[in-house]
């Protein structure tokens, strides 16, 4: 099969868990029917506004949900950033669940970069470090049609981190987001496109979208981008919804095959 359609998931995220999920739920749901191959959703989708802690409490829970949802859906299923915790250090990660269409989960990357800034909104600084260790290394998921190389929002602006996995295969890349409204508004659709162009990957970038319990304004407009930087489908900046595309392998294949960037990527 040369065709994936794929469906990325905007909410805004309030301080339960439970009503979290089950919004998302029947924004899914309301898709069942669509032979949806691929499901993305943002960071912090089970909760954003209050301490970390609390998520890492229900974890477990999140994840029996994610893995029975992926059955459910018979997809593919990426989320994060869930807290999980390090066997070893005991301290958490911000980790982007992967889950296969009969409800296995198959990867968890760890966030290597950590959101640690001064962004002049209502929130002001942003200190993942106090909550989060960072992992280790890049995750790429194999899912038969295509190879998945994951991230999470701040990663975006690291692009060695995207030149290693399209390096081992990768063709389309997960960003699940919390993007703040005031970095948004500068950078993430330049971003969102520089990573799909320079990569020649399809990007499903699944972003939070409102104003949060912690003052928190996130930007919305999730996007799904060509191999060629075309944006194939854009939620708007408020609000809840999905949207979906397909993505073409055949034509990213041409896309590599036209303009030969990679040649020099893959030799390294």
């Amino acid at each position: 099969m040369s065709r994936l359609k794929a469906a990325v998931i905007q909410v805004c995220s309030g301080l339960v868990v439970s009503e979290n999920l089950a919004v998302i739920e029947r924004l899914l749901m309301a898709h069942q029917q669509e032979q949806i191959d691929i499901f993305v959703l943002p960071e912090c989708f089970a909760m954003l506004g209050g301490p970390q802690a609390e998520v890492a409490l229900q974890a477990d829970e999140i994840r029996e949900w994610m893995a029975s949802t992926a059955k459910t859906l018979a997809a593919w299923f990426i989320g994060g950033a869930v807290p999980i915790r390090d066997s070893c250090d005991g301290r958490h990660h911000a980790s982007c669940l992967v889950y296969n269409p009969e409800g296995k989960e198959v990867a968890c990357y760890q966030k290597m970069h950590l959101f640690d800034a001064e962004v002049s909104d209502g929130k002001g600084r942003y200190r993942e470090s106090d909550d989060f260790i960072p992992g280790a290394g890049p995750e790429l998921v194999d899912i038969g049609q295509a190879k998945v190389g994951l991230s999470i929002c701040y990663d975006l602006r690291f692009p060695e981190l995207y030149r290693y996995l399209v390096a081992q295969g990768a063709t389309v890349f997960t960003v699940p987001s919390a993007f703040t409204k005031v970095t948004g508004e500068a950078h993430w659709e330049v971003l969102l496109r520089a990573r799909a162009i320079e990569s020649q990957c399809y990007v499903l970038a699944a972003n939070q979208a409102g104003t949060h319990a912690d003052g928190r304004q996130t930007y919305g407009r999730s996007m799904i981008i060509s191999p060629w930087g075309d944006i194939l489908a854009e939620a708007p900046a408020e609000g809840a919804g999905v949207i979906i595309a397909e993505l073409d392998l055949a034509e990213l294949v041409r896309v590599r095959q036209q303009m030969p960037c990679l040649k020099y990527v893959l030799k390294n």
